[in-house]
């Protein structure tokens, strides 16, 4: 008799994106310094032309005024339950990958209690007690991990079907007199993940995590406003962007190829790498040096989609937005074809880096 193949499938997805569109033009009139608390001397005018030629990035969404990180990932899973038909009280786990809980528009302390998970359970009514509602900060690869942690789940037996969520607010917590504050934004993006019989292994076929704390722990963490004048000790999101991105470009690659090898396969065979986007400089070379890893200097046309251009950079959500886009056609020149591999990857906070290799059914 065959043995079954239990596969972890994704079988819906869902969005939402703030309604309120930031162009570039909005920082014109900031005022910006450095980390030592001087006074930028460069026109606005060309900080922005600057970050819109490395980051690629136009415009951002922030979140409306009334809402707050719980409300985007509700939204998300509601809209991932309807466009599927499926049944709330049938999720075992909903996990909430985030890291700043709710902020408030007037208040940003962060408010994790309860958890963001428990909130999104309780405003989808959902009554069953044994769908097990969690949060996992994990910085920008929190979703991607969710991902992985439900996989071990859904493959263990002790789950069918599980909802990862990743959400977040960063316009609330990004220092308004830091140059950076630009390339932050926010959203949220919600998969079900389901265990099915298949002939063949489907769905996630292998994954890998690494965090590198030992030297790179603090290349992204929470600090004063560079304004010396700010009127209080509010901590703001902060990052060493120079060396943030020589580890990633130096690091992401060859961990995406471990991944790949584990999965036992090549980049040849991956048509999709949906890839958490902060710069859109970073991620192409992060493509390129993957490509040389395997002495390739070609690199197929439309294999990487890109959002960061209009979303900015939404931290967890980034993925499961471009996932969403993609499954429901609302991504020019993209689409999911049974077979296609995919590869999910994402860099961040800790320093973190994960992915995980999905053969679509």
């Amino acid at each position: 008799m065959d043995k079954k193949i239990i596969s972890s499938i994704i079988v819906g997805s869902g969005k939402y994106l703030p309604t309120k569109v930031i162009p570039n033009d909005y920082f014109l009139t900031k005022e910006f310094y450095d980390a030592s608390g001087k006074r930028l001397v460069k026109p606005n005018a060309d900080i922005v032309a600057t970050l819109q030629k490395i980051t690629e990035i136009r415009e951002r969404r922030y979140l409306e005024d009334n809402l707050m990180t719980s409300d985007m990932a509700h939204l998300a899973a509601k809209d991932a339950l309807s466009s599927t038909g499926i049944d709330g009280e049938t999720l075992d786990y909903i996990i909430v990958a985030h890291n700043f809980g709710d902020l408030l528009k007037d208040n940003i302390r962060t408010d994790t209690c309860p958890t963001l998970a428990a909130r999104v359970k309780h405003k989808l009514g959902i009554k069953n007690p044994y769908t097990v509602a969690y949060d996992l900060p994990f910085g920008c690869p929190g979703w991607v991990q969710g991902m992985i942690q439900a996989n071990y789940y859904l493959q263990s037996g002790d789950a069918k079907r599980v909802m990862v969520i990743g959400a977040e607010n960063l316009s609330r917590i990004s220092d308004p007199h830091d140059i950076d504050s630009m390339i932050f934004s926010d959203g949220a993006g919600a998969v079900i993940l389901e265990a099915k019989e298949t002939e063949s292994k489907k769905g996630i076929i292998a994954h890998l995590t690494r965090s590198d704390t030992l030297n790179h722990a603090h290349l992204l963490n929470m600090d004063a406003s560079y304004n010396p004048n700010y009127p209080d000790n509010t901590r703001f999101l902060k990052m060493n962007g120079r060396k943030l991105y020589e580890y990633a470009i130096k690091t992401v690659p060859v961990t995406l190829k471990e991944c790949l090898d584990r999965a036992g396969k090549s980049v040849e065979d991956i048509q999709h790498v949906l890839i958490h986007q902060a710069n859109a400089k970073m991620d192409h070379n992060i493509l390129e040096r993957l490509f040389l890893l395997y002495d390739k200097h070609e690199i197929p046309e439309n294999l990487m989609p890109m959002s960061i251009q209009e979303f900015g950079n939404n931290s967890v959500a980034t993925v499961p937005i471009l996932y969403d886009l993609i499954a429901k056609g609302a991504k020019e020149g993209h689409r999911f074809i049974s077979g296609d591999h995919s590869i999910f990857a994402s860099v961040g906070a800790g320093m973190n880096i994960n992915a995980f290799v999905y053969i679509h059914p």
